[in-house]
């Protein structure tokens, strides 16, 4: 099975043997690529039933949550990694789900999708309408996404809360592209925390 690009990138980067927490892990593809080529012990959290029961048929160990209010009851630093990929745009509460993921894993990934990238710009300049992409595929009226966050932003918001970016990869359409001017040319966004 083909990852998506962005979970690639987390996949290729997770240490073999590591205890890793997926959250939002949707229907596991990327918890079972960690399993079954790196021999990682990965659990999931997942908001979606449908998601979860497919996760849970390829033999993964996920469970039914939220991330805005269950990751309180995981204890510190219990996992090595704790993964949140294109979910912190969906998050009622993203600075509290970015403090519990830094509490509960030691190193954290956040992908999200970049809402600063040139044709979302150009949509709102010459359409004047929410775009409708591959990266952002819902009307705005059907989208999870309640927080438009770019990579310029998440940038600053890293600032003040002591958090060290230890690696960071942009990508535009599948494909890798450069950190410079990655904030419009750059579809897609991860970055690897760790508390400073």
């Amino acid at each position: 099975m083909t990852l998506r690009a962005d979970l690639a990138i987390i996949a290729q980067n997770v240490a073999p043997g590591s205890r890793v927490l997926d959250i939002g892990c949707g229907d596991g593809a990327l918890m079972a690529a960690l399993r079954d080529e790196r021999g990682v012990d990965a659990r999931g959290l997942e908001i979606d039933a449908g998601n979860v029961a497919a996760a849970v048929g390829r033999g993964l160990s996920v469970i039914q949550g939220d991330a805005d209010i269950d990751l309180a009851g995981y204890p510190d630093a219990s996992f090595d990694y704790a993964i949140l990929s294109q979910t912190l745009q969906t998050a009622r509460a993203p600075d509290v789900v970015l403090d519990e993921l830094l509490r509960i894993g030691e190193r954290a990934f956040v992908s999200f999708p970049n809402f600063a990238h040139w044709r979302v710009r150009l949509s709102l300049l010459w359409g004047g309408r929410m775009p409708v992409t591959r990266q952002l595929p819902e009307s705005w009226y059907d989208t999870p996404n309640i927080h438009h966050v770019t990579i310029d932003d998440f940038r600053a918001f890293l600032r003040p809360r002591g958090v060290t970016v230890e690696g960071a990869w942009f990508l535009s359409g599948d494909k890798k592209t450069t950190s410079s001017a990655a904030n419009l040319l750059a579809e897609h966004a991860i970055f690897l925390l760790r508390r400073a």
